[in-house]
């Protein structure tokens, strides 16, 4: 049994390994920040303590996984360094680690978090899997046959990983603070698949993964002209979406997902084909597409009188499209209200009138003050900014979120990668306060 302790244990990837970790019986700590983040509620359901950052942290005969987020100036590195401790940061040790398995590795600008989740779901139950979710769910088991894990395309973290197989779901310009263009994300992505060691899973649908190069055998998939595997005949009720499934133009099947949506439909045929090329039989493929309730903040749903609130993580103007495009499909009868706290002043400033574009698919839009990040300030740029580029728009602030409760018997879409979840909750607070 090791002895691990984690340095940002809160992140997302980096709680979710720490979880693994503790399931497989090593012992696991962590320190971070004392701001609360979602993330740490599965620590705490298995008593994975939580410390305050302090440089008596660290102790001989730990083995130390750092955040990217943290690096040779946080007093817990520099303690590990003095102490002759190694410091591992997360994204070397999680590429040491998935070399005890058949790796799968879920790559894309969108799509990563569902895409794993689901994948999971399904593999699991064939055989022995442990999975790394960037919602900050990990589960591990010993006698794993998979491992997969989501992996970041920002700052080419991914390229640490040499994986068995990879998933890429799209190319798209995003993380403006790092990436030039949308041309340098594709440089990425093709040197990610140069470390692939059996096979990729591309969507075809998506321009820039048709110009993919790597050494390993490349299938695609996708919904729009003739890939190896295809979704056809495509419909759409309450009980979800349903389509034929044809794998180099003989039909494999029919499969139903619970989501909406052509991106729900563009990732169940990722898992589809990754699970037919390990034989995974297709009754497990459809038993387990059928019943994936999906992941944390992937289209969360909960009703409150007449109307239906959603948590969305989308933070990219593609994202937030395909949020609305789902929230209309399964709604089609309903106003749709978007609630949307941009996510880093860069991007904003980056995508502004794609922002603007993709928000007024809804009918009524309110905008919060953007999240900044922690690597940078700007303070050139405001909410106005996009405000004044969408008619119509509105500014909401925590205090003010009573005016939605005037949006009878509409689906209230909450978006964005900050702390868009304290409005929703001050909202529901609100309603519970007006019952009584």
């Amino acid at each position: 049994m090791s002895n691990y302790h984690f340095i940002g244990i809160k992140g997302s990837g980096m709680s979710a390994l720490a979880q693994i970790l503790h399931d497989m019986n090593h012992s696991v700590q962590g320190s971070d920040v004392e701001k609360t983040f979602f993330t740490q509620q599965p620590l705490e359901k298995k008593n994975i303590s939580i410390l305050p950052f302090q440089a008596d942290n660290i102790q001989e005969g730990q083995t130390v996984v750092a955040s990217a987020a943290y690096g040779d100036t946080h007093e817990e590195v520099k303690q590990a360094k003095q102490a002759g401790v190694e410091v591992h940061s997360y994204p070397q040790f999680l590429g040491e680690f998935l070399q005890n398995f058949t790796s799968i590795a879920v790559a894309g600008s969108h799509g990563k978090t569902t895409t794993t989740g689901l994948l999971a779901h399904v593999l699991e139950a064939y055989k022995p899997t442990s999975y790394l979710i960037g919602d900050g769910t990990g589960k591990g088991m010993e006698n794993s046959r998979f491992f997969t894990f989501e992996a970041c395309e920002y700052r080419r973290h991914f390229l640490n990983y040499t994986p068995d197989y990879a998933i890429m779901t799209n190319i798209d310009f995003d993380h403006p603070d790092y990436f030039s263009d949308v041309d340098d994300v594709v440089q990425a992505f093709n040197e990610m698949a140069q470390k692939v060691k059996k096979g990729i899973v591309a969507c075809g649908d998506d321009e820039h993964l048709q110009k993919l190069h790597a050494p390993v055998p490349i299938v695609y998939y996708g919904i729009e002209g003739k890939h190896d595997f295809n979704a056809e005949n495509i419909i759409v009720d309450e009980n979800g979406t349903s389509f034929d499934v044809q794998i180099r133009g003989d039909r494999f099947g029919r499969f139903t997902i619970p989501g909406y949506g052509k991106h729900h439909i563009l990732n169940a045929l990722a898992v589809i084909a990754i699970c037919h090329y390990e034989e995974v039989p297709a009754a497990i493929i459809r038993e387990q597409l059928a019943t994936f309730s999906g992941v944390k903040r992937r289209f969360t749903e909960k009703t409150s009188g007449s109307q239906v609130l959603i948590d969305d993580y989308a933070h990219h103007p593609t994202e937030i499209r395909a949020t609305i495009e789902s929230a209309k499909q399964k709604y089609p009868n309903r106003p749709i209200a978007a609630v949307f706290q941009p996510h880093t002043f860069s991007r904003t400033k980056a995508f502004l009138d794609d922002f603007a574009a993709s928000l007024q698919m809804a009918d009524y839009v309110y905008l919060c003050d953007i999240f900044g990040s922690a690597r940078e300030q700007d303070g050139s740029l405001s909410i106005e900014d996009l405000k004044q580029r969408i008619p119509g728009a509105k500014i909401i602030q925590e205090d003010g979120v009573q005016v939605l409760e005037t949006h009878n018997d509409a689906v209230l879409l909450f978006m964005g990668a900050g702390d868009i979840q304290k409005f929703q909750s001050a909202y529901e607070a609100h309603l519970e306060s007006s019952k009584q």
